[in-house]
């Protein structure tokens, strides 16, 4: 059985704490077999991270978490950005010119500014067959999502959509890494998009973090790492 953790953020999101270094082995220190980077808008930390793994005995999936019209979107298995601001439609048919595949992350969750596509809108998504074939998962749980009901809405609308479930962090600091992963048979990223595919992913969860805590992890490890955010000095 594998483990893979498909929604990590580094210090090339805007957003994000963790150098591409820390990340690698945080993944490796807690067991992950994958890791998706998926930067807000941004490939170049995954380009350089996926360059950078085997050192660290970790696969890396470079990806994106773009900004559409409707809402925010994974995008697996890209090395080349996507514009932000297309319907989400738009931004799936993109990926798949790009060969990768796409899941829906943190569905319907509200609070602290997140963007969220609707059930509406990706059931209205998948009945154009390329999307279908492209959209192929769900964040049927997200760890450190502050709307807790949304997992629960997550789960189901995976359910009736037919999509692979995945679970995931949605790390933005190394220590809320793996609080959710996805498992799959096998332990490569070929196994896991076949997986995905095959719609039998599974989900983990751990232990529940408070919003305080993510807020408080997540306020010091900012602080922290402003000097690099803000010159580039060093991301690796």
């Amino acid at each position: 059985m594998g483990l893979a953790d498909l929604h990590l953020h580094t210090i090339y999101s805007y957003d994000g704490t963790a150098s591409l270094a820390a990340v690698l082995s945080r993944a490796k220190k807690i067991g992950l077999d994958v890791i998706a980077i998926t930067d807000h808008d941004e490939v170049r930390g995954a380009v350089k991270a996926k360059e950078l793994a085997p050192h660290y005995g970790v696969e890396v999936i470079p990806g994106c978490e773009i900004t559409t019209a409707e809402g925010d979107l994974l995008a697996l298995f890209i090395t080349q950005k996507v514009s932000a601001g297309l319907s989400l439609i738009e931004t799936v048919l993109r990926v798949r010119e790009l060969g990768g595949v796409c899941i829906a992350p943190h569905p319907m969750a509200g609070g602290m500014g997140m963007k969220s596509l609707s059930g509406r809108t990706i059931l209205k998504a998948l009945r154009n067959p390329q999307v279908a074939d492209t959209l192929i998962g769900i964040e049927a749980y997200n760890g450190t999502a502050f709307d807790r009901i949304s997992n629960h809405y997550g789960n189901i609308l995976g359910s009736r959509l037919n999509l692979a479930k995945t679970g995931n962090s949605d790390s933005h600091t190394v220590d809320t890494m793996g609080v959710a992963a996805t498992e799959f048979d096998g332990n490569t990223a070929t196994e896991l998009l076949s997986a995905l595919r095959n719609k039998t992913t599974r989900v983990r969860r751990q232990k529940e973090w408070s919003a305080l805590r993510i807020l408080g992890s997540w306020g010091i490890r900012y602080m922290g790492s402003s000097f690099v955010r803000l010159t580039g000095w060093s991301r690796a």
